[in-house]
């Protein structure tokens, strides 16, 4: 003992790298098993994240009445919420009426519009559906009380799943958006005192982009949810709003949301004759277009710009590892993460002294 005692004490050197070394690997380890349970519970990251976006909205509100409204944000807040209660309670009221008729009408139609394919097909000697495809939605799914019970437990299922990430990103988002100082600072205290106001600035314009970016959506849902249903309704096309709406909340998802829309606007429209397909092709055409070249650009330019390639890039990665929710979310995580490499890699760690701009220039970390 008292030799390696005194080795220790002639080759202090030694010792610190040793040290080093052992610091350098436990702190491997320990990145390593984060790393592993964020990914096993990763479903359960991104409905927390889904909570961030949603209190971004309302923060995003709040500060949109702040000069019409000279009260406490907490006031405002609270307006923020009552007024998206009662319209949700409206719509709910509203589309309890409306949607399981137009729903019902989609149906029928598409049904009349399969089976014409299948019989086209077989024409020519393919069954592309089986022998046992049924004329009757209803009829597939209900032919049998097995096949009836196993789609009542996946229905059952779903439905809970949805109605449970839903609640939960409700309730993080009121929660975040109530008290969002205290929030960033519980994560800000994980970094080193010398480095947290810088935290706190890059935090704040992530906050700023993904205010931007969710109320520019909603924006261009609701545009697009109007020019589609109006234009469908005006050429007689069935279920106008229905087609709207699923257009609409399809440009949540950039580049393949459209494409996939346009769809259900084609089956619906083909038993109606060729000239009203063409139409409705063609109105849907120009009305994506127009949004997607000129309104959405100048939409989302104040937020951040991506180049198209990452983005699609993104939506497919998390679309394959994540479903449904990572090609919703991939856009916002881009952003954000765009921002946190470009604030912390590259003028941080490489010393890259001049300050790229994002948001055209803008970063409004302030709360009024």
């Amino acid at each position: 003992m008292r030799e390696v005692a005194r080795r220790d004490e002639a080759d202090p050197a030694g010792v610190d790298g040793r040290r080093s070394l052992l610091t350098t690997g436990l702190t491997l380890l320990a990145a390593c098993v984060a790393l592993f349970l964020a990914w096993q519970s990763v479903s359960s990251l991104l409905v927390v994240f889904a909570g961030v976006l949603f209190a971004a909205f309302l923060d995003a509100a709040a500060r949109a009445l702040a000069p019409a409204l000279p009260l406490n944000r907490v006031w405002r807040l609270t307006l923020v919420l009552l007024f998206l209660t009662a319209l949700s309670g409206l719509g709910l009221v509203w589309g309890a009426r409306k949607l399981p008729e137009q729903t019902r009408i989609l149906l029928k139609v598409m049904d009349t519009q399969l089976d014409i394919l299948q019989e086209h097909l077989l024409s020519y000697g393919v069954d592309l559906l089986g022998p046992e495809w049924g004329r009757d939605f209803a009829q597939w799914l209900f032919s049998d009380q097995g096949r009836l019970l196993s789609h009542a437990q996946f229905v059952l299922g779903g439905a809970s799943s949805v109605l449970t990430a839903t609640l939960v990103i409700l309730f993080l988002g009121i929660l975040f958006a109530f008290d969002p100082t205290s929030h960033r600072e519980s994560l800000v205290m994980l970094v080193k005192p010398s480095y947290r106001a810088r935290t706190r600035e890059v935090m704040d314009e992530m906050g700023n982009v993904m205010r931007l970016w969710f109320v520019g959506q909603l924006i261009r849902i609701i545009l697009m949810t109007l020019c589609v249903w109006v234009a469908l309704y005006l050429i007689g096309l069935p279920g106008p709003f229905v087609l709207g709406l699923q257009a609409g909340l399809s440009n949540f998802i950039p580049y393949l949301g459209p494409i996939v829309a346009a769809i259900p606007i084609a089956l619906v429209a083909m038993p109606l004759g060729g000239s009203l397909l063409i139409w409705a092709v063609v109105v849907y055409t120009i009305i994506q277009s127009v949004e997607g070249y000129v309104i959405g650009p100048l939409i989302q330019r104040q937020a951040v710009e991506i180049p198209p390639a990452w983005t699609l890039v993104a939506i497919v990665l998390l679309g394959a590892l994540f479903g449904v929710m990572g090609i919703a979310l991939a856009m916002p995580l881009v952003a954000i993460g765009r921002v946190a490499i470009i604030r912390f890699y590259v003028e941080d760690y490489l010393g890259d002294g001049s300050r790229l701009a994002l948001n055209n220039g803008k970063s409004s970390v302030g709360d009024p």
